[in-house]
């Protein structure tokens, strides 16, 4: 990551009548990250998104772009970003390259230089071949690959994107997530919310955890599993005998060994060192091995621990 930041939002506040959504929330993003803003439904992130983009004003707290403060009238400050919506935000009658070559002059943008700059975003979400086709024929997924070229079309320093793989297809959905991969290699700075765990774990360099409107934790992944203390978890499979935990639990790095159904399952803070010396102790003690499953921490146990509740629950 380059230094310095693309984005600064600083103690933001949002109420509605009595009910605050979003509460004392702060973050920033940097040059050419991903940041991951994960919450479970009614945790405030669409609040958030719209605040940051300036399409609500905040009670409280302050949004800077790029230097620059965003506020529903910030009109120039808000060129800078690119806001793809969970909705599909285009026009079905037309074409991909009409929705873009529209949008973009929406932008300011003209001549060779927009048609220069539709060719180069729908090469980045792979539909150049597409480019003469009404939306109306696109599935789902290439809808929303086109929604993620509009927001690109104009260059901005930031782009946010709000779910953009729900209902798509799994070939559409490797390819947005592999265009997003792709994105900060140019020092774009991303705002990524998904429900889906594995994509924040595949694609995120530092998360923002909110629940009830308030910003419970933040940091990278492994960052976040160590703050809830979450250990590696080694399954020597099969049953057993008793006295098998416990010289189990006198192998480095071993916290904890006991006997279940599954077998004896072994917890350590580090599972990959741990298990050469472990499958030495079997050998030493002349028991067999029949099979060993090694569960690292996830961002889905973090996030369980840490709202009770699953990214998924809605």
């Amino acid at each position: 990551m380059v230094g310095g930041n693309v984005l600064r939002c600083q103690g933001l506040v949002r109420r509605f009548g009595d009910r605050t959504a979003v509460d004392d929330v702060s973050f920033e993003i940097g040059f050419g990250e991903t940041y991951g803003l994960l919450g479970p439904n009614g945790s405030g992130k669409t609040t958030t998104i719209s605040m940051l983009s300036g399409i609500l004003a905040p009670n409280a707290g302050s949004v800077e772009l790029a230097g620059q403060p965003i506020t529903p009238s910030s009109v120039d400050a808000k060129r800078s970003i690119g806001l793809v919506p969970q909705e599909i935000a285009l026009y079905q009658d037309l074409t991909a390259t009409e929705n873009l070559r529209f949008f973009g002059r929406l932008q300011g943008l003209s001549g060779k230089a927009l048609n220069a700059r539709i060719d180069e975003v729908l090469d980045v979400v792979v539909l150049r071949d597409r480019a003469n086709d009404r939306i109306e024929d696109f599935s789902g997924g290439m809808k929303r690959r086109v929604n993620i070229a509009v927001g690109l079309l104009h260059e901005p320093q930031l782009l946010v994107l709000d779910e953009p793989t729900v209902g798509v297809d799994p070939q559409s959905r490797n390819q947005i997530l592999a265009s997003v991969e792709n994105l900060g290699s140019g020092g774009l700075a991303v705002l990524y919310t998904t429900h889906y765990m594995e994509e924040a774990e595949r694609l995120c360099d530092r998360i923002g955890i909110l629940d009830q409107g308030s910003m419970i934790a933040e940091g990278t992944q492994a960052e976040l599993v160590a703050m809830v203390g979450e250990s590696d978890l080694i399954i020597i499979e099969g049953q057993h005998d008793e006295s098998v935990p416990g010289w189990c639990r006198e192998v480095v790095a071993v916290i904890g060994a006991e006997q279940t159904s599954r077998g004896v399952e072994v917890t350590s803070t580090n599972g990959t060192t741990t298990i050469g010396p472990l499958l030495a102790a079997f050998e030493t003690h002349g028991v067999d091995v029949p099979g060993l499953q090694l569960r690292e921490p996830n961002l889905e146990a973090v996030f369980l621990d840490l709202t009770g509740r699953a990214l998924r629950d809605r």
